[in-house]
């Protein structure tokens, strides 16, 4: 009987943590919308983990009122999975609104509240034709950056012009920028209805390899702002070697510079380019890569003597490309000198 109770005893520690790890984690607990039309319904995403040892279930989401609805897992979420709630106010009153909802699960002992607030106003300016893309109240004119053809030591410059369509003032800085680019917003700090630019600037020379560099950045509000997925913006640099053109170079030519695949309702499709050295001497091609997720690529030989040709196969992802926000690319390096850089466009149907 001792033994058994000094298991218990020994154990109870180690079950009390269990049941407390399990959690339902946040991101942030307050969205702040900015500002929207009479009846221009608007939405806040809240992001969430399951930080706890066990699956995570959310039983209930319920607003406030019935001029706002949610959205939610209805399923089990895994140890350690991501999920989202969504909640869409209908805007069908003017003024500053502040609407709420309770979390109900067997993530938390207590109920958890999320907040979505902002201002309807009845004279709203249109501004989706000049700043389509929204990153939680800081609207912008863009949400990828290509440098294109960039020789090495060059600098580039991209604009990228944002309007503030929160209630508060915003000081737009970008996060997690990689050692070759820089940002620099103009001005400093943005009042409400007012609009500036951010300056991106690629320092080429502290690129590492030829062909093809992509990363994200974060477009954030506020100083410390967390990174969030929706403000996620796509960074591409296709760095260019340096050949020199002789009577002797090679020479590649394609079948086409553009493949169009029709899926036909299957989930993968394949095309073929050929491609073939015209030249006189050797045709390396150093790099094959991807502009998106979606694709995949093989080779059926990387070095072409005159006169040889490779095939390029190309393979599309359905699922895949319905996520990407650009045009589905292929990008070759090669020692062509009028060919250094080739790019195949896929297009789907």
């Amino acid at each position: 009987m001792k033994k058994i109770l000094l298991l218990l005893f020994t154990l109870s520690p180690f079950l009390s943590f269990t049941a407390k790890a399990q959690r339902l984690a946040l991101t942030t607990a307050v969205i702040d919308v900015g500002r929207t039309g009479y009846e221009m319904p608007v939405t806040a995403t809240f992001e969430g983990r399951n930080r706890g040892f066990r699956k995570l279930l959310i039983k209930s989401v319920k607003a406030d009122c019935y001029c706002t609805k949610v959205e939610y897992p209805k399923e089990e979420i895994g140890v350690g999975d991501n999920f989202t709630i969504r909640m869409t106010f209908d805007a069908r009153q003017l003024g500053h609104f502040n609407k709420q909802a309770i979390i109900t699960s067997n993530g938390s002992r207590r109920p958890v509240c999320i907040t979505m607030k902002g201002v309807v106003l009845a004279d709203l300016m249109d501004y989706s034709g000049s700043y389509p893309y929204d990153y939680g109240g800081l609207l912008a004119d863009a949400d990828n950056l290509e440098f294109d053809n960039v020789n090495k030591g060059e600098q580039r410059t991209f604009e990228m012009h944002v309007m503030n369509n929160g209630n508060t003032r915003m000081q737009p800085n970008v996060l997690h920028l990689p050692p070759y680019l820089t940002a620099k917003a103009y001005p400093e700090f943005l009042s409400p209805g007012h609009s500036g630019k951010v300056v991106f600037t690629l320092h080429s020379d502290k690129i590492r390899d030829y062909g093809l560099t992509q990363t994200s950045v974060f477009l954030a509000q506020q100083l410390g702002e967390k990174v969030k997925s929706q403000t996620e913006i796509g960074v591409s640099a296709v760095l260019l070697p340096s050949v020199a053109a002789t009577p002797d170079a090679p020479q590649l030519q394609l079948s086409d510079t553009t493949l169009t695949l029709s899926f036909g309702g299957k989930s993968k499709k394949t095309g073929e380019i050929l491609l073939t050295n015209t030249g006189r001497s050797r045709l390396d091609i150093s790099s094959l890569q991807m502009f998106t997720r979606g694709l995949k690529v093989t080779l059926s030989k990387s070095r072409l003597m005159p006169g040889e040709t490779a095939r390029l196969k190309i393979t599309a992802v359905a699922a895949e490309l319905k996520k990407v926000r650009s045009t589905p690319r292929v990008l070759m390096i090669t020692n062509a000198p009028r060919q250094s850089k080739v790019v195949v466009t896929i297009k789907t149907e």
